[in-house]
């Protein structure tokens, strides 16, 4: 069997919910060992989130939980305490990377800050996932997805392109913007372990949520930045944008006057799209309002497949709004096998989204369901760090694991 892009590294995660989590998914995906550290008893929040299977909240069958800690150990482990942090340690000493999400400052107080942890490992990349950074008069803020999702102005620029006539700031759906932020860490994270290829030293990434949310959106801020004055006045009269038809939505989006010629043949050519005072380009943005009625009325009888097909030949980008139920069924993702089944102690055999990706010789893994609490306790402390079955049994009746 060919091995994994991540054979051999080895990654420790000290986080909960979904930045944090979904940055080591990734590594573990391409074939990284990740050991996922949860507090005894109580484990990662996520657990504790929905959906759930059958929807019976149980800490065992969080979906959320489920789908983030693919393909992880987990080990359950109090590093509060002296004996937690010596075991933190002895972790430490034999891995590449540790992914964490604490409040900045709290690492260092614990005794486990970069600078303590690369004198045990000057080899180690410490990857240290918050809202705010490290650093600034928002770093020890606390902060909500919700918080995070609009300290970066998405919420506003994505509530300029629904149908309501006054835009009100809206927030991208479940954890997306957690998931954001973990993909910028691993990115960062990856780039680290190749720049260890040439200098032999690892070093502290600094990951800010906000900004990795704000670098998705760089044009309009950086428009703003310059003139006091991003495209929002035009956004929010957006030619077609999100609208209606037969079967669900579909998302238009023109990008200059050729879009604009294509989507009037698509009409059939309307009377009403040749009156002058829509000649000028930036007229019809002065004029979208008028002009979304009619395009509504028009789509309201076709299908989304039907309108995706034919503004296609037609060089007019028109995109279907999918439901997940659409993926779930898709031909084309059951083809390439992007869903995989696995098999869950708690939760039997389920069906889960896998990588975007297909490499020819180091493919991807999926061939171990999210951990359960402490499942790995044993496997990790006992056979690996030496800890015998006596010691065990006395730190998780103290509460260490």
């Amino acid at each position: 069997m060919s091995k994994s892009a991540f054979n051999g590294l080895k990654v420790i995660e000290y986080a909960q919910l979904a930045a944090g989590p979904y940055c080591t998914k990734l590594l573990a995906d391409l074939g990284a060992e990740v050991i996922k550290i949860e507090p005894p008893r109580i484990g990662d929040a996520a657990r504790r989130r929905g959906p759930f299977l059958n929807d019976v909240p149980h800490p065992e069958r969080s979906g959320l939980f489920f789908y983030l800690n693919t393909n992880k150990l987990g080990i359950t482990l109090d590093i509060t305490t002296q004996a937690g942090r010596k075991v933190f340690h002895q972790l430490v000493r034999d891995s590449d990377v540790l992914v964490e999400d604490t409040t900045p400052g709290t690492m260092d107080g614990l005794g486990l800050g970069y600078e303590t942890l690369s004198e045990l490992n000057p080899r180690l990349i410490m990857t240290s996932i918050t809202p705010f950074g490290q650093d600034g008069p928002y770093s020890k803020y606390k902060s909500y997805p919700l918080n995070t999702y609009h300290s970066s102005s998405l919420g506003v620029i994505l509530s300029m392109i629904m149908p309501d006539e006054t835009p009100m700031p809206t927030k991208g759906y479940g954890f997306l913007g957690e998931y954001d932020a973990g993909l910028n860490a691993a990115t960062a994270t990856m780039a680290a372990l190749y720049g260890r290829l040439f200098s032999g030293e690892g070093q502290h990434i600094d990951i800010s949520k906000q900004e990795s949310l704000i670098s998705l959106e760089r044009v309009e801020i950086g428009m703003f930045a310059n003139n006091e004055r991003g495209s929002t006045v035009w956004v929010q009269y957006m030619v077609g944008g999100l609208q209606q038809c037969k079967d669900g939505y579909v998302m238009i989006t023109l990008g200059g006057d050729h879009h604009w010629k294509g989507l009037i043949e698509l009409l059939g050519n309307p009377e009403w799209a040749f009156d002058p005072k829509l000649e000028d380009e930036g007229a019809k943005y002065m004029y979208a309002p008028e002009i979304n009625v009619h395009i509504a009325e028009w789509l309201k009888d076709y299908t989304r497949e039907e309108l995706y097909h034919r503004s296609q030949a037609l060089n007019c980008p028109i995109g279907m709004v999918t439901t997940v139920e659409d993926l779930a069924a898709s031909e084309q993702l059951r083809e390439r096998d992007f869903f995989v089944e696995l098999e869950h102690p708690q939760m039997g055999k389920l069906k889960c989204p896998t990588t975007p990706y297909h490499f020819s010789r180091t493919p991807a893994r999926y061939g171990r369901a999210a951990p359960t609490l402490g499942q790995h306790n044993q496997a990790i402390l006992g056979e690996r760090l030496g800890y015998t079955q006596e010691e065990l049994v006395r730190m998780r009746g103290g509460g260490v694991i």
